[in-house]
């Protein structure tokens, strides 16, 4: 598949699959070692069938339980080599794919969302530019779940906020505010905070931050109960964009031959 995609001049994606104790090393520095010299391999294979054939740099690294044999997702030694891998990616100049959402959970539970955000922070962190399985994984990849694909989702919408990092300028120093506002009073109905309070913090469309009193009298609802109704919602409101007739007739003539 490397040296067809190498052919067509088309950028092939090398992902060495490794699980710390069974095809690599228990130790994060020799698993990552062997992932590079496998990818470093893939990627010469592809120069030698096209010299400059576009390629990607892919990670897959995790573990697995030395108890059970099972594999084991979103754990912090793979987070940690994604990190490293993502700086010898850099290094080459190669652009990086990266695992997304991993969790070993069977369901849309407290466990799915600690491995997945694990997982997904090292994605982001280590500077990937393709992240593969963001959301609905589950059971290793065994299955997946509509909750938890709108967990999934809400979490990919935090983490693009927080990439956004901090803007500095007037308005973000907000001196207006600090003069208005004055010592020991709140910012609450100050003009700063109306002029920018529907764009100053990511909202979730899942988390629920009533007081207890009001989440109880609402019927106690958790989170995968309302991500349950999310999608729900999302598939009986769907309307499909537009797409010009000639342009989708052209698309079908082309899948069919």
């Amino acid at each position: 598949v490397l040296r067809a995609y190498a052919r067509a001049n088309q950028a092939g994606v090398v992902v060495p699959f490794i699980l710390g104790g069974a095809m690599g090393p228990v130790t994060n520095a020799g698993a990552i070692a062997q992932a590079h010299a496998e990818t470093m391999a893939g990627c010469a294979l592809t120069q030698l069938e096209r010299p400059g054939a576009p390629v990607v740099y892919g990670n897959f690294l995790s573990s697995m339980s030395l108890r059970s044999g099972s594999p084991t997702f979103g754990t912090p030694e793979p987070a940690i080599g994604s990190m490293v891998i993502g700086q010898l990616a850099r290094r080459l100049n190669l652009p990086l794919r990266c695992s997304g959402n991993f969790t070993t959970s069977k369901l849309p539970d407290a466990q799915a969302m600690n491995e997945g955000t694990m997982s997904m922070l090292a994605a982001v962190h280590c500077g990937a530019n393709f992240i593969l399985h963001s959301a609905g994984f589950l059971d290793g990849l065994l299955s997946m779940s509509y909750e938890k694909f709108m967990m999934d989702a809400d979490l990919c919408g935090a983490l693009h906020s927080y990439l956004d990092g901090v803007t500095v300028d007037d308005n973000s120093l907000a001196f207006d505010a600090f003069a208005e506002v004055g010592p020991g009073n709140h910012f609450f109905g100050c003009a700063h905070t109306m002029g920018n309070y529907q764009s100053a913090f990511w909202d979730s469309e899942i988390a629920d931050n009533d007081p207890f009193e009001k989440w109880e009298l609402g019927g106690s609802v958790d989170a995968m109960t309302r991500a349950n109704r999310l999608w729900k919602t999302r598939l009986a409101e769907y309307e499909a964009p537009h797409l010009d007739e000639g342009v989708d007739e052209a698309l079908r003539d082309f899948v069919d031959r």
